[in-house]
């Protein structure tokens, strides 16, 4: 009998966000870890409408369901990326901002890097959680949650995972611990070889496939 198959993570997606910020984390929850493929599931993208966005890097990608349809009851994650408009136009983010509490309050793991934490320190989502992101903008957004940030480059409090602008790999490592389909053999050796470039690391994760 097949394995019941693994509940997919969710993307948002949107015009101009920052493709090198979720880049490793996808494409390791969507392929697993190590020559085997460990832990693998599906990625699936979520936008505002079904209507195609173009991504900073020029991509377009055409959205697999738009927001109305997204349930938290279906979803091992939401990922947000950076992108300026959590920055210029908050308003129209402010949706998706929404969403992520609506996970949070389910017990559904939300995961934002870059601008994305903006977005939800407006919501009032950082203001008791310990987080990270670009502190300047953090600050900026009025919210009351200054005394929970954390000078790391990436940082996770219970179901919430925030990382840096520049933090792709380490976004991605708290990304993928979150999900629990790893030891943490296998996280430390995906690590070192993504961050590190420690060629030893194949080893361990092959030994893990």
């Amino acid at each position: 009998m097949d394995a019941e198959p693994r509940t997919p993570l969710h993307l948002a997606v949107y015009d101009q966000m920052a493709d090198w910020q979720y880049g490793h984390a996808v494409a390791h929850v969507r392929a697993g870890i190590g020559p085997h493929g460990a832990g693998s599931r599906r990625v699936l993208t979520v936008g505002f409408t079904g209507a195609p966005v173009t991504t900073a890097g020029g991509l377009t990608v055409l959205p697999d369901l738009a927001l109305p349809q997204l349930k938290p009851s279906a979803s091992a994650m939401l990922v947000l990326p950076g992108a300026p408009e959590w920055d210029t136009s908050p308003e129209m983010m402010a949706p998706l901002a929404s969403a992520a509490g609506i996970f949070l309050d389910a017990g559904i793991p939300v995961a934002a890097v870059g601008d994305a934490t903006a977005g939800l320190a407006r919501e009032g989502l950082l203001d008791h959680r310990d987080h990270t992101g670009t502190r300047e903008k953090l600050l900026a957004t009025g919210y009351a949650g200054a005394h929970r940030y954390r000078s790391e480059p990436a940082v996770t409090d219970t179901d919430l995972v925030t990382a840096g602008p520049t933090a792709a790999v380490e976004f991605a490592r708290e990304v993928l611990a979150r999900l629990d389909a790893h030891t943490s053999r296998t996280l430390d050796a995906w690590y070192r070889l993504h961050a590190l470039h420690d060629r030893s690391a194949r080893l361990t994760l092959a030994d893990e496939g």
